[in-house]
């Protein structure tokens, strides 16, 4: 199943047709503790680049971007009642939102893993 990254410090999987989403590890650490997360409905248009969720930590509240097309399948409801589950699995378990990927083309402006660990050194 490739992994792809973005500059916004999302993760995505995809499998099929099916993507699932989340936060990084580098992104989870520079927000600290997080003691909340919106999510959105599955039905949910979203489109690369917009508004997908909201992620708040002890530090400040962030905005989750879309990072490709599609439509939210599903939504991770663990996190609702265990928003910590981001800072200990934050690249598993603490996964976001699940979405069919309406646009294969987008995948190709993503980072690969190696390309994404050198985006972060390079910050």
């Amino acid at each position: 199943m490739p992994r792809y990254f973005t500059d916004e410090h999302e993760w995505i999987d995809v499998d099929g047709d099916t993507a699932t989403v989340g936060i990084t590890d580098y992104a989870q650490e520079q927000l600290g503790d997080i003691v909340f997360v919106e999510l959105p409905a599955p039905g949910t248009a979203l489109t690369k680049g917009g508004d997908a969720a909201v992620v708040e930590s002890v530090k400040a509240a962030s905005d989750v971007y879309a990072p490709i097309d599609g439509e939210v399948s599903e939504a991770n409801s663990a996190l609702e009642d265990d928003p910590a589950l981001v800072n200990t699995a934050p690249e598993g378990e603490g996964w976001f939102f699940k979405m069919t990927v309406g646009d294969a083309g987008q995948l190709e402006g993503l980072m690969d893993e190696a390309g994404y660990k050198s985006f972060c050194d390079s910050l």
